[in-house]
This record gives structure tokens, C-alpha cells and sequence, in this order.
């Protein structure tokens, strides 16, 4: 009897934290505590968001970290049918790094290189050759127009072979022109090894799946 009574107590004192710390959550079915708003109405820990079917365009869900209002390290996106489509990276809300996107089958499309940029400071400083010697360079300030910039190598893929069919290259936000595109594997990169149609197919059918049902993770706005 004694336990029983420590134990309501203890759901009680945990219900009544929860209500000071946060304006709203949601329990998972898991029992985790999800898509939390503070008392600044700034959206804070895991979230389950799910965006509904509309207007011809498929709907999804995504699931990640919130800090301060704003989407922090990786994102997963899958579809209405829980296959992975997408696993973004996030900083200071923007994308920043390495995005990879799928096919429902887990076929990798293409793999995107951003740089998100501080919006409390929006100036880089980057090195550029010099117009009269081009084996100087100087130090050059620049500011960003936008939060997220494409920096670095976007790679397509043939979702059948594996293959790389182009790359491009960005400078903070601009073409490398240097670079080009190409359609042949990178050094280091190695053709993939064909398997047998069986195991192909199984892969397809269950590669990215998701593991983990929620119950609804609408934000609610």
C-alpha cells in the first residue's frame, strides 16, 4: 500500500513538473515525452511532425530535434507509408552539411553539400586570388543573402546501378566553374557489386522502414 502511494505521488509530482516547464507535449506510444513547447512558446526537444495529403501533394512525416524554435542536427523525413525518403541536417534551423534523398525502395537520388550561416552574423571571410599575380590571394569579406547556402559537392545518382551520373561543385553559393560536372566516380569511389535479383528485391521492399510508430505529431500549428 505504502509503494502504490509513493508511486502516485511520483506520477503526480512528474505531471505537475511537466506542467511548469512546458506550455504543451505529447506522449508517444513509447511513453517518450514529444513535441514540447515551452512557456516562450518556442518549440523545444524531439518532434513527430506529420503534414497531410493536400492539394496533390503527398503528404510526410519528419522526426528530429527542436532547439530554441529552431530544427538542430538530423532530420529524418519518411512518407505517409513510413519509407525513409530523406535525412536532412540542420543548424541554427537552416540545412547545413551533408542531405542525402531516396527513393521508396532506398535507393540513394542524390546527395546535396549546404553551409547554413549564422543569422546573428551573416559575413564570411574567404580567401580569392589576386587579379594581377593569380598565385596571391587576399582575404576577401562577403555577406550572405540567404540563411542556407549551397557549399560544396552535390552528387545524383542512377537509383538502379548506384552510379554517380553527375556531380556539380559550389563555392558558397555559386558554381565552381573549375569543377564541371561529371558523370565518372570520384577517386576513391568504387562501382557496386550487383547482387542477386532476390536480395534486390527484398531490399527494396523493406530498406528504410520505418521502425517506430508515433501517435499523431501534428505541431498543431
Amino acid at each position: 500500500m505504502k509503494n502504490c502511494f509513493l508511486m502516485l505521488l511520483g506520477l503526480l509530482f512528474g505531471a505537475a513538473l511537466h506542467a511548469q516547464q512546458w506550455a504543451s507535449y505529447q506522449i508517444s506510444v513509447r511513453g517518450d515525452t514529444i513535441n514540447c513547447i515551452d512557456q516562450k512558446k518556442q518549440k523545444q526537444g524531439r518532434w513527430v511532425i506529420r503534414i497531410e495529403q493536400l492539394r496533390g501533394e503527398p503528404g510526410f512525416e519528419e522526426e528530429g530535434e527542436f532547439v530554441n524554435d529552431q530544427k538542430e542536427g538530423l532530420w529524418r523525413k519518411y512518407n505517409l507509408s513510413g519509407d525513409l525518403i530523406a535525412i536532412e541536417s540542420f543548424k541554427w534551423g537552416f540545412k547545413d552539411g551533408k542531405q542525402q534523398y531516396f527513393t521508396m525502395y532506398g535507393d540513394l537520388l542524390r546527395e546535396e553539400s549546404w553551409r547554413a550561416v549564422n543569422p546573428e552574423n551573416p559575413y564570411d571571410t574567404i580567401d580569392v586570388p589576386d587579379l594581377n599575380n593569380p598565385m596571391k590571394y587576399e582575404s576577401k569579406v562577403i555577406k550572405h543573402e540567404s540563411s542556407s547556402i549551397k557549399h560544396g559537392t552535390w552528387k545524383y545518382y542512377d537509383p538502379n546501378s548506384g552510379m554517380i551520373v553527375k556531380t556539380e561543385k559550389f563555392l558558397f553559393g555559386q558554381p565552381d566553374k573549375g569543377f564541371g560536372n561529371t558523370a565518372k566516380p570520384e577517386a576513391g569511389e568504387s562501382k557496386p557489386i550487383a547482387k542477386p535479383k532476390t536480395i534486390s528485391e527484398w531490399e527494396k521492399q523493406n530498406s528504410g522502414k520505418k521502425k517506430v510508430k508515433v501517435r499523431d505529431g501534428r505541431t498543431g500549428g
